[in-house]
């Protein structure tokens, strides 16, 4: 489906590198074109955004399309996959027409894991799968910046992609996506408390270390749990205490994630400003 999303860059707690990367890569080119041209380079044609579950991907892909004014196709892998000899690659060969149409956008695929699998695991080379790939293949190879098309893709299992999809001129930035440091940890505690009556006593960046290990989707839950606590409390509450907050972290346990950190790191090919520095 195609849509604009309304999400900025304030709903997205933390993340400063990504976040970054994201406006080089989708907001430059529709701000200032004129100097890509001028220094003999063309944007990314893709990036991959790689990290655990609950770590604001998809968010941050609908929010980079948001402020670049950009439309957006959002679909889920296996979304594509039909039983029908030849629909699948149809399917995706519909789908970047119907981008190219309306750019500049933004296809954004989520979970492309379930889309882009290895090639050949059938045996045989001939599985539906392998033939959506290969189609996805052509299409980002026939993908010509100058019809303003970008794709994002977001996993939490980069071993699960064909390798033929992760090289430079497909997906030319593999974006690290970590869980949320202590700032970032309270950066998502102020999102989610926006629209919740909070007392004094509410200190975030008391929560923030106390929720060492969790992610932006655990801090989401644990905000729920506190206003819950809240009103089991009494259903006349009119406001969620520091008292209620602890209680909704001792019922949220934190996310197993160092597995997709782990394997974050080994497909990790970051643009990272950062590394000059650390040198």
């Amino acid at each position: 489906m195609l849509e604009f999303p309304k999400v900025s860059w304030e709903d997205v707690g933390g993340q400063a590198e990504v976040k970054k990367q994201l406006i080089e890569a989708i907001q430059w080119p529709q701000i200032c074109p004129d100097a890509f041209r001028r220094i003999g380079i063309r944007p990314p044609r893709g990036l991959l955004m790689i990290g655990p579950p609950g770590c604001s991907k998809t968010l941050m892909a609908r929010a980079a399309a948001s402020e670049a004014k950009l439309n957006f196709l959002a679909v889920k892998g296996p979304e594509l996959f039909s039983k029908w000899v030849g629909e699948s690659e149809k399917a995706v060969k519909s789908l970047f027409a119907k981008a190219r149409a309306n750019a500049p956008a933004i296809i954004f695929f989520d979970e492309i894991d379930g889309l882009a699998i290895t090639r050949g695991q059938d045996g045989d080379g001939t599985s539906v799968a392998d033939r959506v790939l290969s189609q996805l293949l052509v299409e980002m190879d026939g993908l010509d910046q100058r019809v303003a098309v970008t794709v994002i893709a977001a996993t939490n299992r980069p071993d699960k992609i064909d390798h033929a999809l992760l090289r430079p001129g497909r997906f030319d930035r593999l974006l690290d996506v970590q869980p949320p440091n202590e700032a970032d940890r309270k950066d998502i505690f102020c999102i989610h408390m926006r629209s919740m009556p909070c007392s004094s006593d509410v200190c975030k960046e008391e929560l923030a270390r106390l929720t060492e290990g969790y992610t932006g989707a655990d801090i989401k839950l644990i905000c729920r749990e506190a206003a819950i606590a809240a009103l089991e409390e009494s259903l006349e509450a009119v406001e969620v205490s520091t008292a209620h907050f602890k209680i909704g972290i001792g019922r949220v346990q934190p996310s197993n994630i160092q597995f997709y950190q782990e394997l974050a790191a080994q497909f990790r090919r970051l643009v990272d400003s950062k590394a000059n520095r650390d040198e």
